[in-house]
């Protein structure tokens, strides 16, 4: 096997997907336990490495897509050459594309900084084996000598302060607080579960378990954002017909107030997504709802699930008495 002594992941897609690399990063560390490693994200995503003891570095750029109010492309351009020109001088040995599909950025990116080697998912034989996307991006270990099986569970480490912040909104600072985080939002309409079952359903729970409480996370904004559909209208919908329950409103601003927000729940109701993943990395029991997606790919990974998907692969077949089942 290879000594591999600076290794850089590039993954440059969405959260889920990077949430299911951290297996692959956990593997790597486990195996040259004294190498540099490193990861090279978007902004967007960057949050998910916080913390994460397996890497030694982090590097972030700025998609166009994700530029904020005020900043221009060009700023971004640059910014991004400035992170690349770094890693062309970090004299690495080993970059991994663990991303499946072409990957035509992430290549040029490889080029840039430079590495002795290159290794993409698609140069990588098929793993007749790999169902998941966790065991699918694991599937280059293979090409390193290094096991792709048994793979751990992945995990996401909360900022403190923004922990401690969503314990004292939930009044979860009791660990045997028995609160339900309720994330309403996805981005696939055949994955949007009615405002009014998730009335129904936390009614009825409530009605069960007197001590139940409920926190409601969405992505804010409003639904018709192209680039960043949200569900302010929804929640609030919602938060109406509820506001006799105990259920705390949690639009997640940021990535990081999304992750400690599920870190402090007990369990989690809420459609397939970057939300979904991230709360398994956080060690959740998860009720997920499945619409057009494929469950075996993206179901989650390395914690207690129960997953509900209609025949028609629309999350409206399924009932509140399904979800009611799974939850208790």
């Amino acid at each position: 096997m290879n000594a591999y002594n600076r290794i850089l992941l590039i993954r440059r897609d969405n959260i889920g997907d990077l949430v299911c690399t951290l297996p692959l990063i956990r593997r790597l560390r486990e195996q040259f336990p004294d190498a540099w490693i490193g990861a090279l994200v978007t902004r967007y995503n960057a949050e998910v490495l916080h913390g994460n003891p397996d890497l030694d570095a982090v590097f972030a750029y700025t998609k166009a897509k994700h530029l904020a109010h005020g900043e221009s492309r060009l700023g971004a351009l640059w910014q991004r050459l400035r992170v690349l020109w770094r890693l062309r001088h970090a004299d690495l040995d080993l970059v991994l594309l663990p991303a499946s599909g072409t990957q035509t950025s992430a290549q040029r990116m490889a080029r840039l900084v430079g590495a002795t080697k290159v290794l993409a998912q698609d140069d990588m034989p098929a793993n007749p084996n790999a169902l998941h996307e966790v065991e699918r991006t694991a599937n280059m270990l293979n090409a390193l000598g290094v096991s792709a099986t048994k793979l751990p569970a992945a995990r996401i480490y909360p900022r403190e302060d923004v922990q401690q912040m969503m314990r004292a909104r939930l009044g979860a600072e009791s660990t045997h607080a028995n609160v339900i985080g309720v994330h309403i939002s996805s981005r696939k309409p055949s994955q949007r579960w009615p405002a009014e079952r998730f009335v129904e359903l936390m009614q009825r729970l409530h009605a069960d378990n007197a001590d139940t409480r409920f926190a409601l996370l969405w992505s804010p904004g409003d639904e018709n954002n192209p680039l960043h559909p949200g569900d302010d209208r929804k929640a609030a919908a919602i938060l109406a017909a509820c506001r006799e329950l105990p259920v705390v409103a949690c639009p997640t601003q940021t990535l990081s107030e999304l992750i400690a927000g599920l870190s402090v729940c007990k369990r989690i109701l809420c459609s397939d997504g970057g939300h979904m993943h991230l709360a398994a990395a956080a060690g959740k029991p998860i009720v997920c709802l499945f619409g057009k997606s494929e469950a075996a790919r993206w179901h989650p990974w390395g914690v207690p699930y129960t997953l509900l998907q209609a025949p028609s692969q629309n999350v409206n077949d399924v009932t509140v008495d399904e979800v009611l089942a799974s939850l208790q």
